[in-house]
């Protein structure tokens, strides 16, 4: 069993396509453990980024640029200590999960070996792969690939198992699997099959063990049996009514045609092994326009603010000049 540090493992793909089982299969293997949905990493290295810009804005004036202190080198240590954190709470998670008496008996029981290793299954890390490899250098993800009409009906009546609408309409489900999915694929292109690895839905469900055997190879542990106890389960599955058709006439089919081409594609499509600087490249650029938008963007609203208590003087103005005319 490896036993390296720091080489956390990230389930992406669009939401509804699988990430809940596998990221909880993986999460039984006894050198992974499967921590809630965290969302906030992402944003997190976007931020610290910001930050960055003005910890080493004046040179030899300023302590992160006078002390040769990187970007780099700033995000990989807070990876760390996020890393260390993490794993030296999970009795308290564990604790946490056995307390809540209606969770599925794998999710709620504690094992005892010492875990190196945990997985994070939220779907929206998808936008967030450049991010997190900067966080944490030697994360490893996986694509979870489910075909996008699926995906769909499984959005569209998520509601009637959480009460929440995922989406609110049948095109917004299609952009979101769309979106999710070009930028998994596009980390693919960029990483190669050593970083990022795409796994089909339907392998996962069809022929489970080859599929988790194949997964836990990637992510460099050995195969164990437990780890497909969670496909007996059904995690945040809607049912979909067999009647049910998300076809809706105000949808822009262009969108629905773009999507259904993009995954005939994927599904026919032999996965990447070679790591594009391209691609790679596309993502630094990408990422950097992120950052600098956030950089900006207290000034745009202060001068937004500027701009209208100057045009709503000038209308009060205007009122006033209006008033005195009326009285002449």
């Amino acid at each position: 069993m490896q036993n390296k540090v720091n080489r956390p493992i990230f389930v992406v793909g669009s939401p509804r396509s699988g990430t809940s089982i596998l990221t909880w299969c993986l999460g039984q293997h006894p050198n992974i453990f499967a921590v809630p949905e965290s969302n906030w990493m992402g944003d997190f290295v976007v931020n610290t980024a910001v930050v960055y810009q003005v910890g080493a804005a004046r040179g030899h004036l300023s302590i992160l640029s006078a002390m040769d202190i990187s970007r780099d080198e700033l995000l990989a240590n807070f990876g760390r200590t996020i890393d260390d954190l993490i794993l030296s709470h999970r009795l308290d998670l564990e604790k946490t999960r056995a307390a809540i008496p209606s969770l599925p008996e794998f999710m709620r029981r504690s094992l005892p070996e010492a875990r190196t290793r945990w997985v994070d299954g939220t779907p929206e890390y998808s936008l967030h792969i450049y991010a997190l490899k900067k966080l944490f250098p030697e994360a490893v993800f996986i694509h979870v690939l489910r075909d996008v009409r699926d995906v769909v009906r499984s959005m569209l009546n998520l509601h009637r198992l959480t009460g929440v609408q995922l989406v609110a309409n049948e095109e917004e489900a299609y952009s979101y699997w769309l979106r999710t999915v070009k930028a998994c694929i596009q980390a693919e292109r960029a990483y190669g099959s050593n970083a990022v690895r795409r796994l089909p839905y339907n392998a996962l469900i069809d022929h489970p063990e080859f599929a988790i055997r194949s997964m836990l190879d990637f992510v460099g542990e050995p195969f164990c049996a437990r780890c497909l106890e969670p496909l007996s389960c059904q995690i945040n599955s809607p049912d979909v009514p067999p009647d049910f058709v998300a076809e809706v006439p105000a949808t822009d089919r262009r969108i629905v045609e773009e999507a259904t081409k993009l995954y005939v594609a994927l599904r026919n499509a032999a996965e990447l092994t070679e790591s594009s600087s391209a691609a790679a490249d596309e993502m630094a650029a990408e990422f950097e326009r992120r950052v600098q938008h956030l950089a900006t963007v207290e000034d745009q609203l202060r001068n937004a603010v500027r701009t209208i208590q100057t045009l709503e003087k000038q209308c009060s103005a205007q009122k006033g000049n209006i008033r005195d005319e009326a009285l002449l």
